[in-house]
Parts: C-alpha cells; structure tokens; sequence
C-alpha cells in the first residue's frame, strides 16, 4: 500500500505572515493539528503544528497586563514558530516507509508532494486507521495471537488449521516476538468456535498468548 492510497488530498494551508491566533482558530474549526504553510507563490516553506501554536509567546511577560499581553499575542506570526526544514514524501513512497520516517523522526506527518507541488499529506491519525484494519479491529470474529517458531512453512501451517475449521481469515498481522527465533501472529478469524480454533492452534504455536470473542461488528 502506497501513500497515494491514504492521503488526505484536500490540504488546506496558511501563509507565514498569518497571527498565530488565526491559525489556531482556523485548526479547531477544521479539526486538524497542522498546516503546511505556503508563500505567495504557492511553494510550501514551512509546516506548523498545534503545539508550535500553543507553544508561542512573548518573551519576559511577566510585567504584562492581560491587554498587553494580548496585543503581543496577536503579532506573533506563524512564521515566527514554523518549521522550515520539512521532510515529504512522494505519493509512491510505501506507507511502512512514511510510518518509520515518522517514527524516527518524531513528527506527526509528511506533507506529500509532486515534482515540488503539494498535493496530500498523510498523517498519523491516517496510519492508525491503517493499523485497525490491518488487525480487523472493526470486524466481528475469534482473535487469536500465537508465538509461532520462525521457520519457513510454519505460518502456512497455521493457516492450513484454520482452513481446515473452514474459517475466514479476515486480518492478520506479524510481530516481533520473544526473541530472534519466534514471531508474535495475530489473526481475527470468523466462522469458527473459539476452543475448536484453540484446539486446532495448539499443536503449531510455540505458545497461544492470546484468544478471545470479538464483537466489533
């Protein structure tokens, strides 16, 4: 799965020269946590967070009056708190890839451009989507998490138990395990009993970590 797939396409963006009050307000009535932030020519220089706003102030106010400080509040410009340095990605960049940028470097998006031209961003409230259908956390159906030995053909094997329950699979998700040797498997299954799937599991799995009834329906 490719960036272009998840994307927010509508991108709505701000100016540098915007009161940091606007911005805010503008996030709240949009129910959105940043903006990219664009020049006169529409070439992006910056991105702006929830928390870069919230963040800025006057410096040594503590002789302010409420009025004073407000008025200085006011001329404090997105320019003034953005980012400059953003990192992007292309819409072919691979949602995994996006997800380890993020990760290492503790943002919580990438605006997504094309030959310079923004055209998304993906976000991490759009991989956490992501993360509930890759575990079928919305689905109704028996979840069952296993430590399976990290051999070829074991996962096969599993999977052969459920088809023999003629179950459904319809999520599943690998995970580092205990160790070098083993990988923590998480599948949601429908059309199976619970302690039939438990008896049928057991001869493959290391270890049944996990299983239970989901009603998510």
């Amino acid at each position: 799965m490719l960036v272009s797939e998840r994307m927010t396409r509508r991108v709505i963006t701000i100016h540098p020269d915007m009161p940091i009050q606007e911005a805010l307000t503008l996030m709240k009535k949009e129910r959105v946590r940043r903006f990219p932030v664009v020049d006169a020519s529409g070439n992006m220089v910056g991105i702006v967070s929830e928390k870069d706003l919230l963040n800025a102030s006057p410096s040594d106010v503590t002789s302010l009056s409420v009025w004073e400080l407000t008025y200085l509040l006011s001329k404090i410009t997105v320019e003034r708190v953005m980012t400059r340095d953003v990192i992007t990605v292309t819409e072919d960049t691979p949602l995994e890839e996006a997800a380890r940028i993020m990760a290492d470097n503790k943002i919580g998006s990438l605006p997504v451009v094309r030959n310079s031209d923004l055209v998304g961003i993906i976000t991490e409230t759009d991989l956490f989507k992501i993360f509930l259908e890759l575990l079928g956390a919305r689905d109704a159906g028996v979840r069952l998490t296993v430590l399976l030995n990290d051999v070829p053909g074991k996962l096969l094997e599993m999977v052969g138990k459920i088809r023999d329950l003629d179950g459904n699979i319809i999520a599943l998700g690998t995970f580092m395990g205990e160790s070098a040797h083993d990988r923590l498997v998480t599948v949601k299954v429908e059309g199976v009993d619970l302690e039939q799937l438990r008896e049928a599991i057991e001869p493959v799995a290391e270890k049944i970590v996990d299983i239970r009834e989901t009603k998510y329906a």
